[in-house]
This record gives C-alpha cells, structure tokens and sequence, in this order.
C-alpha cells in the first residue's frame, strides 16, 4: 500500500494545529479520524507507570481496546526494543519522547492489505509527534495520567513523579535510564541527571522513612543538588547545600542517603561521592569489573566538611549502575535477600542480551521485584548509564538510527 508524502504531511499538521487546544482526552480521536484520511486506523497505547502493559487511548465512537502485557505481545515487543514490530496484520511503532520511551502506535491497514514496509518511516514520524504531544498534553489535565495508572498513587508518590526528570535520555555518545518501584507507593527515593556539555553528573538518593515525610526530605535534598549544581558549584558543594537545608527544615534530623558522580567524557574520569549509600558497580566488557567503595561522607543532612570525591577511570563502552538498598535488601519468602552478588550476576546476565539500556533497567527492577515475597518492603531505584554511541542509537526507532550514523 503505497501512500504519498502530501497526506502524511496533512496529518501531522492537523495533528499539531488541533494540539494548541484540545483537552487531553481528545488526542487518540483526532488522531485516528487524521490517520483515517489516509485509509488507515491509528490506537495510541501508554505504558503504565510499573511498565508492565500497554494501555489504549480512548477513540470516541470505538469500541475501547484491551491493555496488552509488554512482556508477551508483538506491541511490548516493539516498546521493549525501540524498533517496530509486524503482526496480525498491523504494524507496532515505538513511540518516544526523544528517547523517552511512552509506548506504542497501532496501525492497521484496510483489511485484505499488508503493512507496506513504505509505511515505516512515516509511522515512526508520526509516533515520535504522538510522544512528544502526549509530554507536553499531560501538564494539562488528569486523564493522560489516569490512562498510564492501573491503581491509584500515594500523596508521596505524586510529589516525587512530578519532580523527577525523564525515565531515559540518551545524547550522542551515552545512554541513561531509571526506574523507581513501587510505582505507586514511592516514597524516599529519587533520583537526577544533567547531560549538559562534556560533564553529565548522576544523582540516586534515599530519604529515611515511608511516605509523605520520606517524600518531602527526598524533594528538600533533590533542590537543594539541583540549585547548588545550577549555580555552578561542585560534588562536594551540591552535598554540603543539601546538608544545610535537611537541618533547617528537619527537626528530627532526617537524613538522606546518596551518590553524586560527574563523568568527563573527554578523559574518562568519573567523580563521585557517597553520602552513606551503597556502592555503585562498573560493568566492562559484559562483567562487573569494580565496586566503587571510596568517596564516602556521611548521609546527607549531617554535615561532613572533610568529605572529598574519588575519582576512577572508565572506557568507553562501560557501564554504570547506581541503586537504593532497597534493591538489595530485597527478600524472598525465605528471608534472603537479594543482595549486592545476585544484582551483578543478574544485571551481567541481562547486559548479555544486548538489549537498549532501559529496557535492560526495565527486566532487571521486574527481577528484583520478582524475588520478594509480596509487596517491596522499601522502595528501590535503580540508575544506568552506558557510555557508548551504540547505547544511545540503541534508544532511537531504526529509521531515527540510520539517519545518525549517514550524518
């Protein structure tokens, strides 16, 4: 089925001039009637906030659609691998926010015809608008983060999800992704990034406690970071701001646990301070080849002004991971816990399949999850960063790829 340059052209600017001033719910039925223009039918599908299924956007005068499992159907194929998927005759484009990844884009064809490989490059055009409107629609309106829920959140929750940076964002030559559990219940743990020029810094944190109060500290000491990183001061700096505000505005000294690193892509030096928290790993080559042990000062919100960064050096291609102890101290119906040796087994085993860094992040939060016995028993955050031009591509359509690597 081959379709001209000019319709595909018509859609996205409908798309766009009716995005000024729809309401959140509109945007899968204006979708499909500008896709139905073009003999084709469009479903918007979002993943859930525990990235688990794939849940349809509503189309008015549609029969609604069921939400699909990512991890048994051709739809989380394509979410799963950032590349789109042919079956039962219809096509599954990844839908990204940059490299955000937010779900998929169903398109069927008219029945009796198949899904013309010409169809590709326009469909993931268009889904990548789709991402990106849904990002810039959510701030609007309940029901976009209504339709990503399969329960309700906590007041503690909602406080963090909304001061937290994308789930992924790759530039050219590195790739990072976060995931944070329980979705709904998150209470200390939070983390940040900046990619900015030749020096991305990473941030985990674990404020003490559950709930509401665990949520405040962890958004008191993720300000504070950001602010003092804003005005240009170090790791150290960044550490002491947040130490100064947990005191003033904690009278029960509440405290939080943390890692700050800052990557030189220029000379492979990574910086990094470790506010009482557990040790990042460094996977090279497939294998965790180090545990970084130094750098450590007390948690943040006890001031510690002898506290310095150490430094390592890392090869491109490495691998980063920074995590809560909530990861670790996961356990089973046995009592056992997860621990820092089955996290570098398992996380050696996933990094194998060569999967883009998210969904690597994605499989191994599932795992830990997996190993407990009933609900997480504290909240767990895990952080990876890949240095690596091929991470990055990795976290694109293919389309999007193959444009990278001819410039």
């Amino acid at each position: 089925m081959a379709v001209e340059a000019g319709p595909w052209h018509g859609l996205i600017s409908e798309l766009l001039d009716r995005s000024h001033l729809w309401q959140p719910e509109d945007l899968g039925g204006v979708l499909d009637r500008a896709a139905g223009r073009l003999g084709l039918r469009m479903t918007v599908y979002v993943a859930d906030a525990e990235q688990r299924m794939l849940r349809p956007l509503p189309v008015p005068g549609r029969a609604g659609a069921v939400p699909l499992p990512i991890d048994a159907h051709a739809a989380g194929q394509a979410f799963a691998l950032v590349e789109s998927v042919v079956a039962d005759g219809r096509r599954w484009v990844p839908m990204v926010n940059g490299t955000d990844r937010m779900g998929v884009l169903e398109v069927e064809t008219p029945a009796g015809t198949a899904p013309d490989e010409r169809l590709a490059r326009p469909c993931e055009t268009v889904a990548g608008l789709v991402g990106h409107l849904i990002t810039t629609t959510m701030p609007r309106g309940d029901h976009l983060h209504m339709a990503r829920r399969s329960r309700p959140m906590t007041a503690g929750a909602e406080l963090l999800w909304h001061l937290l940076p994308p789930l992924t964002v790759s530039v050219a030559d590195f790739a990072v992704a976060a995931v944070l559990e329980p979705a709904y219940d998150v209470g200390g743990d939070a983390f940040d990034y900046t990619v900015d020029g030749r020096r991305p810094q990473f941030v985990v944190l674990d404020a003490a406690g559950r709930g509401m109060k665990a949520a405040l500290a962890a958004a008191v000491a993720l300000s504070c970071l950001r602010a003092a990183r804003r005005a240009g001061g170090d790791l150290p700096a960044q550490a002491r701001a947040a130490d100064k505000e947990l005191l003033r505005q904690f009278p029960d000294a509440r405290f939080a646990t943390a890692v700050l690193a800052e990557l030189d892509l220029d000379t492979g030096v990574l910086r990094y301070l470790n506010a009482g928290h557990p040790p990042p790993l460094v996977l090279r080559a497939g294998t965790v080849a180090g545990t970084l042990t130094d750098g450590r000062r007390l948690p943040l919100g006890i001031a510690d002004p002898r506290a310095t960064c150490a430094e390592i050096i890392l090869q491109p291609g490495d691998r980063l991971l920074l995590y809560t102890d909530g990861v670790t101290e996961a356990r089973d119906p046995t009592g056992a816990q997860f621990g820092q040796n089955r996290l570098a087994d398992t996380l050696e085993r996933h990094a194998a399949d060569g999967l883009p860094v998210p969904e690597t992040l994605r499989r191994l939060s599932h795992t830990v999850l997996a190993h407990q016995s009933g609900p997480p028993a504290d909240d767990l955050t895990l952080l990876l960063v890949e240095w690596s031009s091929g991470a990055a591509r990795r976290t694109v359509p293919p389309t999007s790829r193959a444009d990278e690597q001819e410039s």
